[in-house]
């Protein structure tokens, strides 16, 4: 039977039992004794007696030796949330303790779409790591949708909030999509009558049903096609060359050098009708207080922030008003 917190807990007491968890922890992450002792500041031999214990204990093996280094088993697989909900948990209690900060270091696993990767967070990373010299990230940027529940990874970035009792969830963004194009292309369209008079770069067929293929089916259906694909930065790049009009989230407008394009009275009932989308922070109840993953958050959160876009605001309202002329 794969043990639990609580089982955990019944192994041992005080500074001994923490410090089984921490040894688990860096083999874990480490995949190998040598490197989770130097972290530890214990040599390999210390490492491998303290693991064959706490295994012993357990009752089972919590690692494999492979060529690629030491691989969790099922069991130490399932040990892991109970083990960082351990190290939440005593992380609080230092902090409460004491005033003196917390070291934070370690990997932090992010998923992110791949056009808030490119454009926002990657760019932003060397900040990250000018504040947390010590903090590592892996960084997901395809269209797969990780489990946080099953620690595939540690925080997300969703333009859907996930459900669950054990997820944390905040809203960053809240946007509309504008119609742009890079500066020359707005130039030389002028106001915009006629929204099929414009070469447009559309979604490829297979995100026919996502709301700003069905706006722009709906208000620009027969208008020529300069460029198809589901590749967002491809997109964001044939854009600012000029190759035609864009349907893009307003935070997107600055960093991608895009303007919005302007367009006459006949056209503001369809710009009310562009589409919004919603940016989230989401990660898990039992490992969002750990030092690495709460840097991470505060600074993924302070970062997205910064772009704005929300509906209503000044710089929301301004380019409504570029666009509509008024």
């Amino acid at each position: 039977m794969v043990a639990k917190t609580q089982d955990i807990e019944s192994t041992a007491s005080g500074d001994e039992r923490w410090d089984d968890v921490r040894v688990f922890l860096a083999i874990y992450r480490e995949k190998s004794l040598g490197r989770a002792g130097k972290r530890l500041g214990l040599d390999t031999s210390t490492m491998s007696r303290r693991l064959s214990s706490f295994e012993e204990v357990l009752g089972g093996r919590l690692f494999e030796r492979t060529r690629q280094g030491l691989v969790p088993t099922s069991r130490g697989i399932k040990l892991l949330a109970s083990a960082e909900a351990i190290e939440a948990a005593h992380a609080r209690l230092i902090r409460d303790a004491s005033a003196t900060e917390l070291t934070t270091e370690g990997i932090v696993r992010l998923s992110v779409p791949p056009g808030v990767a490119d454009v926002f967070v990657a760019p932003a990373l060397v900040r990250l790591r000018a504040s947390f010299p010590r903090v590592g990230v892996e960084l997901d940027a395809s269209t797969r949708v990780l489990d946080l529940g099953r620690y595939e990874a540690d925080l997300a970035l969703r333009s859907i909030p996930p459900q669950g009792a054990d997820l944390v969830v905040t809203k960053l963004i809240e946007a509309r999509w504008v119609v742009a194009g890079s500066e020359a292309f707005v130039a030389e369209a002028g106001r915009i009558s006629d929204w099929k008079a414009l070469p447009w770069i559309a979604w490829d067929r297979d995100l026919a049903g996502f709301a700003p293929s069905v706006w722009r089916e709906r208000h620009a259906r027969g208008a020529s096609i300069a460029l198809r694909t589901s590749h967002f930065s491809a997109q964001l790049a044939a854009a600012a060359s000029g190759l035609g009009a864009l349907l893009v989230p307003e935070p997107y407008l600055g960093p991608s050098k895009l303007l919005p394009l302007r367009y006459g009275k006949g056209l503001a009932q369809s710009v009310e009708r562009l589409p919004r989308d919603s940016l989230w922070l989401v990660g898990h109840r039992a490992t969002r207080d750990l030092p690495r993953v709460a840097a991470v958050w505060e600074f993924l959160a302070t970062e997205l922030r910064k772009h704005g876009g929300v509906p209503g605001s000044a710089r929301a309202q301004k380019h409504h008003r570029q666009q509509s002329g008024r």
